[in-house]
């Protein structure tokens, strides 16, 4: 199991900070104006509907002075309740995509026909580094061994 977390953390590894990015983007785009809004048509008492259309055009279209007045006309409790709410279903849909590009088995990164199989030089007991017919990058099967030089390939040959 221990594969899996650490091949979806190397696979997207640009990927959290693209989506850290996109989470500040959201919080300032989408967020604070939604708070302002919410917290200005609630001023009167009851959710005014109007209010909060028009506050919330105005405010879209200026999220960064709109992030200012949700700190400065006390609407932060709003907005940290709303930014909660937000970032677990955010994190929810960036747990989703980690699951799904994690690898479905142990071998899933392997280069089909490397050495990748063998530890500290042990194919070389056998194979040759420099020259011979090529097995894989740095894996020639000598022509000049003696016994039994007899090599198994497995896999398929692809054309396309």
């Amino acid at each position: 199991m221990n594969y899996k977390i650490e091949g979806a953390i190397r696979r997207n590894r640009k990927n959290f900070i693209i989506f850290a990015i996109l989470w500040i983007l959201i919080t300032i785009v989408f967020v604070s104006p939604y708070s302002y809004s919410s917290h200005m048509a609630k001023a009167s008492g009851t959710f005014d509907l109007e209010i909060f259309m028009n506050t919330f055009a105005s405010s879209i279209s200026n999220p960064f002075s709109t992030l200012g007045k949700v700190f400065s006309s006390g609407a932060t409790e709003g907005f940290f309740s709303t930014l909660l709410v937000m970032t677990i279903f955010y994190s929810i849909f960036f747990f989703i995509g980690m699951v799904k590009s994690a690898p479905k088995n142990e071998y899933t990164d392997f280069e089909h026909g490397s050495s990748d199989w063998s530890q500290r030089g042990e194919q070389y007991r056998i194979l040759d580094r420099n020259k011979g017919i090529i097995l894989a990058e740095n894996n020639y099967l000598p022509v000049d061994k003696r016994g039994n030089v007899n090599v198994l390939v497995v896999g398929r040959i692809r054309f396309w």
